[in-house]
This record gives C-alpha cells, sequence and structure tokens, in this order.
C-alpha cells in the first residue's frame, strides 16, 4: 500500500535554489558547462571572455547553485545607451548566444535567474538562439509567468545535415557523387600539387593564420568590406584567437584545409560538440572556383566527421541550395529575445513589440 510523502520530506527532498550576481566570469561556468548538455558544452567562461575581449564590455555573471553545486551561468553585459538598463548574452554571434544549463537543474532555476536579473537591468536579451533551446525556452516561459514582456523576431531558418540517417539508408556519399568529385578533383590537380588536411587542438591559434589567408583572397574581400570574415584582423579573428586560448574550446575546433603547391586554397571551420559539428565558416580562393574546391574539400570533412562519431552537421542559416543537395533539411527557427521585466519596461515593450519584431525577417517562411 502506498502512503503519501510528509510535506516536510517532499520539501527536503527538492533543492533549494540560490542566485548570485558575480563581477567578471568565474571558473564556476566551466562546471556548469562540463554539466550542459554536450551540444553547448562549449559555452564555457573563456567563450564568453573572448566575446568581451573582441567586442567589448564588462561581463557580470548570474550563478545560479542547487544543493551547492553551480548549476546555471548567465553572463551579461550591458548594451545599448546606458539609460535604458538593458543587458545581452556575449558571445559570437554564431553558433548561438545562449547560456549554459546543467540537465542536472531543477525547474525552479530560470525563475531564480530572472529575479536576479530584475535587479541589475531593466532587460535582458538572449540570442539569436534557436526554438528549442534548453536554457532559453526555460527563460522565455519563466519570463511569460512573472509578468515580463517577452519580446521576439525571427532571424532564421536553420538547416540539418543527419549524417548517421544518411549513412544508414544506403551509401553516402553517392557514388555518382564520388565519381564527380574524382573528375574535379583530377582537374584541380593541374594547377598544382594538392595537400588535404585536418587542423584541431594545438593547431589553434597559429593556423588561423592560414584560414586568414583565404579569406583575404576570397570574394568576402573583394565584394564586401571584409568586416563579417572570420579569421582575419578586419574581421572576427580577435573572437576565434582569445576562445583558442582555452585548451578545452581549441579541441572543439576543427577545419579541413586544402592547399595547392603549399598555398591555402579553401577550408571549412567547424566547432564540434558532442554528436553534433557547427559549421562556422568555409571559403576558398575564386582561382580554383571551377573545380569546385570548397566542395570536394567539405565532402573530406563530413566523412571524416562521420567516422569520428559525429552524427549531425548543424549548418545554421543561409545558403540553403547546396545544403539541400548535400541532403540537409530545414532545422528549428532562431530568433532573437528581448525580456523586459515587469512594470514600466514591461508595458513600453508591449508597446513597441512590433518594432523589435520588424526588425528581424519579415517571416517564418524564409
Amino acid at each position: 500500500m502506498t502512503r503519501p510523502i510528509p510535506s516536510a520530506a517532499f520539501a527536503a527532498s527538492v533543492p533549494a535554489t540560490r542566485t548570485a550576481v558575480i563581477d567578471g566570469l568565474p571558473a564556476a561556468i566551466d562546471t556548469v558547462a562540463e554539466a550542459a548538455a554536450p551540444t553547448h558544452r562549449f559555452l564555457r567562461a573563456a567563450w564568453f571572455a573572448a566575446a568581451v575581449e573582441a567586442y567589448g564590455g564588462t561581463a557580470r555573471t548570474i550563478l545560479a547553485h542547487e544543493d551547492d553545486m553551480p548549476v546555471a551561468a548567465l553572463p551579461l553585459v550591458a548594451v545599448g545607451p546606458h539609460l535604458l538598463g538593458l543587458m545581452t548574452v556575449p558571445g559570437s554571434y554564431w553558433p548561438f548566444r545562449s547560456m549554459p544549463l546543467s540537465l542536472a537543474a531543477s525547474e525552479a532555476v530560470a525563475p531564480a535567474l530572472l529575479d536576479r536579473a530584475a535587479g541589475i537591468a531593466r532587460g535582458v536579451r538572449i540570442g539569436p538562439v534557436y526554438d528549442d533551446d534548453p536554457a532559453a525556452t526555460q527563460l522565455i516561459a519563466a519570463a511569460r509567468t512573472r509578468g515580463w514582456a517577452v519580446l521576439d523576431r525571427f532571424v532564421a531558418r536553420s538547416w540539418l545535415l543527419d549524417m548517421a540517417a544518411q549513412r544508414r539508408e544506403g551509401v553516402w556519399p553517392r557514388l555518382s557523387t564520388l565519381r564527380k568529385n574524382r573528375f574535379h578533383e583530377k582537374h584541380l590537380a593541374a594547377h598544382g600539387t594538392l595537400d588535404w588536411r585536418f587542423l584541431d587542438g594545438a593547431d589553434w591559434p597559429a593556423g588561423f593564420a592560414h584560414l586568414g589567408t583565404i579569406e583575404d583572397h576570397s570574394w568576402i574581400a573583394s565584394r564586401t568590406d571584409g568586416s563579417d570574415a572570420k579569421f582575419t584582423e578586419r574581421g572576427h579573428l580577435a573572437f576565434w584567437r582569445a576562445a583558442a586560448r582555452d585548451p578545452v574550446l581549441a579541441a572543439m575546433f576543427h577545419a579541413a584545409l586544402l592547399t595547392v603547391d603549399g598555398a591555402p586554397a579553401a577550408f571549412s571551420f567547424d566547432l564540434d560538440a558532442g554528436p553534433v559539428k557547427y559549421a562556422i565558416a568555409n571559403s576558398y580562393v575564386p582561382t580554383f572556383a571551377k573545380h569546385s574546391p570548397g566542395k570536394l574539400l567539405y565532402w573530406r570533412n563530413l566523412s571524416d566527421a562521420l567516422d569520428r562519431g559525429i552524427e549531425t552537421v548543424d549548418w545554421g542559416a543561409g545558403d540553403s541550395g547546396y545544403k539541400q543537395v548535400i541532403g540537409a533539411d530545414r532545422g528549428p527557427a532562431i530568433r532573437d529575445w528581448l525580456l523586459l521585466r515587469p512594470g514600466v519596461p514591461a508595458t513600453l515593450g508591449r508597446m513597441l513589440a512590433g518594432v523589435w519584431r520588424r526588425s528581424g525577417q519579415a517571416a517564418d517562411e524564409v
């Protein structure tokens, strides 16, 4: 016969949640990240520190503990005019801007983080993040139940390639793809000796120089101001160079590199987190464009990843054509969220929700 649990015993079984605001980015962030979902374990202290170093700001972290263990960390930096009192989660714009949340955290953590955030900010921006992001979804749900205004704007649709499923369904890559690749590789070799290699771990940060050289000779340098390049001084090199100082992050950074007669010709750079490969950037020198060096390199990169236990490639947004040809399907939507605390900020936020929404993409069908 079952008996009801006495209320005192039940209360004792629920972990007490306590939060604190800490100046800077404490090492406890790494403890939380290591206990988070494998896909989010790159959200380490060094990841956020790299963003602060590269893009500016002064970080403060809201840390939540349960059973004397850190279970959530919400790093924040001020954003926008000081009078607005807004703060945002720092980070690279890709893969996403979220926070580490331990798999052991209780449902009480998100409300506790928001209550603490209300004491230091009028509003918190989190994103861009996926619709299924575990930390963001809990914060957003808590905000709605606690009287915060919740504003969202659509950014894009993501694209996911389930390599493991493709392999289970048959030969992948298809034999026809391999024949085409051999044809292009044969003609590419007419330009010089081809060398295919992979960079990771100890190859950083020195290896970024090869990637930056390719970007300096690519379309991004000739058709834009170069500010969106990932590995040049004008672009985002400062972020990746700083992040790579953390050996744990450096081990997650993986690149495929093609050189022709020793000169960098094409690259593909990814962040490997658990079973997922986040495709960060790829580029090639236009001299070799006719022979599809980027495509040749990426097929090698995908095969290598599958052999290493990577199951899914997260391509993020944009350039859906070639992604679909390879076999990618649409993934979760990517959105930017603004949470405004109860009172005047929430009231004004609800009045301006349309403005925030229109600053994103026009429709979820993008």
